[in-house]
């Protein structure tokens, strides 16, 4: 539950974003969310997130981490730019989970769960429908969106880069907070330049500074606590069919905010999508050992 909550903040991005004015790049939109955001995750856990950082074996994968949450916003709010509100964020975390079981079979062989592929493949095949059930009207003059999708999907990488970096973090031993700490800690630094090269205009006006705090304190801070207390739980191929839900949340936002429409099959793919995540979120856990959050 406390993964499909950090998945209805994530959800609101889209639309929060949409509303910026249009001279904000994309890419200060993602920059600055995750800074302000690391920033904070940073600050309330500065000691535990330190101790984390200096043990060499969780910082190996922090650090691996760290490199997806640069990615990350960079890719994530292109590809809604390039693509709409609801296919960015359909490719982006509809493909995650494949990428996060890839890495899982990687760097630890480890086998995929009859219960997994088949709920990621309820999923995945919702997406599917989702993606192309957008209404042909709502794709914006100029527009590419493959362009869109090869960004979406290079935000999949990036978001299942950085999960499964977290889950072998805790897995060493350390808490969900000191590693999104840390991991997001490390991403904000990296992100400053970005930040500072193309954030000018998120302070033309109080409108623009209220939604990039809102999406720092929302769908940044609030929600990667909640994040790091289900991976605690949580294998990171799971969290991220778990996490599906987001994209559903965002459709629903772009549908009845933005005004962006669905065709018949988009409806269908939404139900699939949940159908899959509460095949997954109503098993039986196995118990892992888990650091406290």
């Amino acid at each position: 539950m406390a993964l499909v909550l950090a998945s209805v903040l994530w959800g609101t991005t889209g639309t929060a974003a949409s509303f910026l004015p249009d001279d904000v790049s994309p890419l200060a939109i993602g920059a600055s969310t995750m800074f302000f955001g690391g920033v904070l995750l940073f600050a309330v856990s500065a000691r535990s997130a330190m101790g984390a950082l200096r043990d060499r074996a969780a910082r190996r994968w922090i650090l691996v981490g760290a490199a997806g949450v640069f990615v990350y916003p960079l890719a994530f709010y292109s590809a809604m730019d390039q693509a709409g509100v609801a296919v960015g964020n359909v490719v982006a975390l509809g493909s995650s989970p494949v990428f996060a079981a890839v890495f899982e079979w990687a760097w630890e062989r480890r086998r995929l769960s009859a219960r997994w592929a088949a709920a990621t493949a309820i999923a995945v095949a919702g997406i599917v429908l989702l993606g192309f059930g957008r209404h042909a009207d709502d794709a914006s003059a100029g527009s590419d969106v493959v362009a869109g999708v090869l960004l979406g999907l290079l935000a999949g990488v990036a978001y299942a880069l950085y999960t499964y970096g977290s889950s072998r973090a805790i897995a060493v031993g350390h808490s969900g907070r000191s590693v999104m700490g840390g991991m997001f800690g490390v991403g904000a630094l990296a992100l400053l330049p970005v930040l500072a090269a193309l954030g000018g205009p998120l302070l033309q006006s109080p409108l623009s500074v209220a939604i990039t705090g809102y999406l720092a304190v929302g769908p940044m801070f609030a929600a990667y606590l909640l994040f790091g207390y289900g991976l605690t739980r949580m294998r990171s191929s799971m969290a991220t069919t778990v996490t599906l839900v987001e994209p559903v949340v965002a459709t629903v936002l772009a549908v009845t905010i933005v005004g962006e429409r669905l065709e018949i099959g988009g409806w269908l793919g939404l139900a699939l999508i949940l159908g899959g995540v509460t095949v997954l979120i109503t098993a039986r856990q196995t118990p892992k050992s888990r650091a406290a959050f």
